[in-house]
């Protein structure tokens, strides 16, 4: 009992809206219940499921503290255990710690006379910036989730085949090969970043779950920061532009590439920091944009059949589609993983089958054009990875299609359709690697 106690204690701690205080005063009702319910003659396992869900859902409890106690959650997000003062609490500190690591690692090449200026060191920058953000992100959750050597070596990993694809090959700037694995590598990077995250990613489907979640949330809090350092930027150049004073330089080699990196650290502490203690934005942001996007691939799929063009599938067509197909997967992973599983079906469902439906249409246009273009023309890089893409998206789209169609019919649970996104992500991940490290030797490097 003693041990269900305190690890029920532990995650009750997570919600920053609650201090130690509160904790103690919920664990005496917990105790108070544990005790009644033994009297009327429950066993210790029985009783204390009781007592636990008498007590009520814990990200309700916390939305309840956060609104009597505002004031102090923000406090809790900053400060150690919520304790006034000025001690930063030690999550915090590791995270700043890991971000100035990422911000000096970033600096680095330049003691080498590799600038960002020149054209060979801009691509040096540019194929590496995978190794000057995530590692230190690795890193920090391998403090966190306290992994140890194993983290160590799954970290390792991850680098050796970052540093050895981007700086081993011979790839130049103009390469088709060396664009793609520019593009594949951080997906390749950021599976390394959710076994980290999990601890045991290919034990439990609910930290897979975990995962994409946070992948959601992350991306939101990445953007936010962006958006309030572009602002930063702008009056910092605007204030000293009132005194005559150039500062471009410092911005452009300083503020910029090092704030960018050492925000990939930070999103991640904002999200962990702030997890089930505020509510989410993604799941508010992804029931605001699956119609918009459903609306917009309808009319795209309307106007095709109108005007009779097809795509005009030029490298920068294929990257465009197959960005607004990730996305709107992106919408699909997000809108699953934040669904409550025993919910019965309703019109948000009907959206997202609808988006899932009109984005598998597209895509076999899609690999209509392409596989008529490597017909007449050949295989090139470009062609082959978007053949690929737009192949592992088909059979993606088309699970998602048939197991949403079976849970609006009620022919099926929600927890197929969790089950089909957890156990597909491996596949996402295996094509990008294939991109990253076959596909340049396998097209001479071209």
């Amino acid at each position: 009992m003693e041990a269900r106690i305190e690890e029920w204690k532990t995650y009750l701690a997570k919600h920053a809206a609650i201090d130690g205080q509160d904790i103690d005063e919920l664990e005496g009702h917990l105790r108070d219940q544990v005790d009644e319910l033994r009297a009327a003659g429950l066993d210790e396992d029985e009783a204390f499921l009781v007592a636990t869900k008498r007590i009520g859902n814990l990200n309700a409890v916390s939305r309840e503290y956060a609104e009597v106690h505002s004031g102090r959650l923000w406090r809790n997000l900053v400060l150690a255990d919520g304790v006034p003062g000025l001690n930063f609490s030690r999550e915090l500190m590791a995270a700043l710690l890991f971000a100035v690591a990422a911000a000096i690692s970033i600096k680095l090449p330049a003691l080498f006379g590799i600038g960002m200026e020149d054209d060979a060191g801009a691509w040096f920058y540019q194929r590496n910036i995978t190794l000057f953000s995530l590692p230190f992100l690795g890193a920090f959750f391998i403090w966190k989730r306290e992994l140890g050597f194993r983290g160590l070596q799954v970290l390792a990993i991850g680098i050796l085949i970052a540093a050895v694809t981007m700086n081993v090959y011979p790839l130049e700037v103009s390469d088709s090969t060396a664009i793609l694995a520019f593009i594949h590598l951080p997906l390749v990077f950021w599976f390394v970043i959710g076994v980290l995250y999990t601890g045991d990613w290919w034990q439990s489907q609910s930290r897979r779950m975990d995962f994409i979640r946070f992948s959601g949330e992350y991306a939101i809090y990445y953007v936010l920061i962006a958006l309030g350092g572009a602002v930063l930027t702008a009056f910092t150049l605007g204030m000293f532009a009132f005194i005559d004073i150039d500062v471009e330089w410092l911005v452009q080699t300083w503020v910029i590439p090092c704030g960018a990196v050492g925000a990939v650290v930070i999103a991640a502490w904002l999200v962990e920091a702030k997890q089930a203690a505020i509510e989410n934005m993604a799941p508010v942001l992804t029931r605001v944009f699956t119609p918009l996007f459903t609306i917009l691939l309808m009319a795209f799929l309307i106007t095709m059949s109108v005007t009779g063009k097809g795509f005009d599938l030029q490298r920068e067509v294929l990257i465009g589609l197959d960005l607004m197909l990730v996305l709107v997967l992106g919408l699909v992973l997000y809108a699953v993983s934040s669904r409550d599983p025993a919910a019965p079906p309703g019109i948000f469902d009907l959206f997202q089958l609808l988006l899932v439906v009109a984005a598998l249409l597209v895509d076999v246009l899609a690999l209509l054009a392409i596989a008529g273009r490597i017909s007449e023309m050949g295989f090139t890089p470009n062609r082959v990875a978007a053949l690929g893409e737009n192949l592992v998206l088909l059979v993606s789209l088309s699970g998602y299609a048939w197991l949403y169609l079976r849970f609006l019919r009620r022919q099926a649970g929600f927890t197929s359709l969790e089950r089909w996104q957890t156990n597909y992500i491996p596949v996402y991940v295996i094509w990008a690697l294939i991109v990253v490290v076959a596909f340049p030797p396998l097209f001479g490097f071209v």
